[in-house]
């Protein structure tokens, strides 16, 4: 088993995976024009790319042990392909679209958005198990050095689109000349996903952890159950969507209240989160895992609610530079924790994390776009900015819980699992 070309194969489907994420997120007002739908009509329709991932890493999370890794990320490599064809291929409307199901083209857009989110999940459900198996004694620092790779991915992919953009002088484009370009910006998304599985084409995959120590399939399921990991699950869903639901608007949100391109601000958090992620393994020891969420969640709220109030390109580095720190490690440590404390739930609760993040993002898109519609730009990150808020009292306290139990230690798969 080649370890490192499994690990390597692994970064570049999740770098593919954010790609996505970045090139979407700048083509949304593109998108909006270009399909004669509202902001709101936007968010419906981009948040089947997160219920499908959270319906495919579910379902291959639990599969995984008799699908294969391999033939897994070999069909998330084939679908990232047909499912940007799809997008690229459906017609516009011709008028302003009041049901997003009435029209052929829209239709067909969500359809495409749901295929995409298909295959990330598809990613997660393999990468997550795959690198807690073969590092099983280092699971938070590399699932953060693996996880690097989406902020890597966003910021290459943000650079191509910006790039892009000038090229194609689309740059302050206004009416019908603002809805070009988008389906080359898209169709870059191609050439990574074909080569994550070319990589992987022969290679050997290792049996789970969880199946390597002999634990069955109903213990598995039954971790499920257990109420800290239901707690976890909960706080997934509130740091996915500070995290990722502004992510996804900030090129739009940024260009209508700091007037600047906004995907740069997204490049730019991206960056600082592709650097940091490489260091999560000494922040961890020194402050914990619960006190490295604690201090994250402190930061995103700072951050976003500075965002919401910046007005010059100046100021919106600035409060980037505060959200982009704040927001490094929420999913990587969430799932590192996971693998930690509940081993025995093996790749089933890593899909169920991943899952409840992407899930949540899927809610709240289309809420985020309501209240740009309803209230301008800027509340659509004011508002979201209370989350963070909640997670810093629940990770807070969840920090002194264990400080007060001898301090946070990892589970080894062989024992059994404490009640907390």
């Amino acid at each position: 088993m080649n370890t490192r070309r499994l690990f390597v194969a692994s970064c570049l489907a999740l770098l593919t995976t954010s790609m996505v994420f970045s090139i979407r997120g700048d083509i949304v007002d593109a998108l909006t024009l270009d399909f004669h739908i509202t902001k709101e009509q936007m968010g419906a329709i981009l948040s089947p790319a997160f219920w499908g991932f959270t319906l495919s890493i579910i379902i291959g999370g639990s599969l995984v042990d008799w699908l294969g890794m391999r033939n897994l990320l070999l069909t998330s490599s084939l679908g990232y392909v047909a499912a940007v064809l799809v997008i690229i291929l459906a017609p516009r409307p011709a008028a302003p679209v009041e049901s997003i199901f009435g029209n052929t083209g829209t239709t067909i857009l969500y359809a495409g958005m749901l295929a995409l989110g298909l295959c990330q999940g598809l990613v997660e459900a393999v990468i997550n198990p795959l690198i807690a198996t073969i590092y099983s004694n280092d699971k938070t620092s590399k699932l953060n050095m693996l996880h690097a790779w989406w902020p890597g991915g966003l910021v290459v992919g943000g650079l191509v689109a910006f790039a892009l953009t000038k090229a194609l002088g689309l740059e302050g484009a206004t009416g019908a000349a603002a809805t070009h370009g988008w389906q080359i910006k898209l169709a870059v998304v191609i050439l990574p996903a074909l080569l994550f599985g070319l990589m992987i084409l022969g290679q050997k995959f290792p049996a789970t952890e969880r199946v390597a120590a002999g634990v069955s399939t109903r213990e598995m399921f039954g971790e499920v159950l257990r109420p800290m990991f239901l707690l976890w699950f909960a706080c997934m869903w509130l740091t996915a969507s500070t995290e990722l639901g502004p992510d996804q608007w900030v090129a739009s949100v940024m260009g209508n209240v700091a007037h600047m391109q906004g995907i740069l601000i997204l490049v730019y958090t991206a960056g600082i989160m592709f650097v940091l992620r490489f260091f999560a393994g000494p922040l961890a020891h020194r402050l914990s895992p619960l006190g490295l969420l604690t201090m994250c969640a402190v930061l995103s709220a700072i951050g976003l609610f500075a965002l919401s109030s910046a007005t010059s390109p100046g100021l919106a580095f600035v409060a980037a530079t505060i959200f982009g720190v704040g927001k490094t490690y929420f999913w990587p440590t969430m799932l590192g924790v996971t693998s930690e404390r509940f081993p025995r739930g093996g790749p089933l609760l890593l899909a169920i994390m991943g899952g409840a993040g992407m899930l949540s993002v899927a809610f709240i898109l289309p809420v985020m776009g309501g209240w740009y519609d309803a209230h301008g730009a800027a509340a659509a990150f004011r508002y979201v900015a209370v989350l963070p808020v909640v997670l810093t009292f629940v990770f807070g306290g969840l920090f002194l819980y264990y400080r007060a139990r001898g301090g946070y230690k990892a589970v080894a798969i062989g024992a059994g699992q404490p009640s907390a």
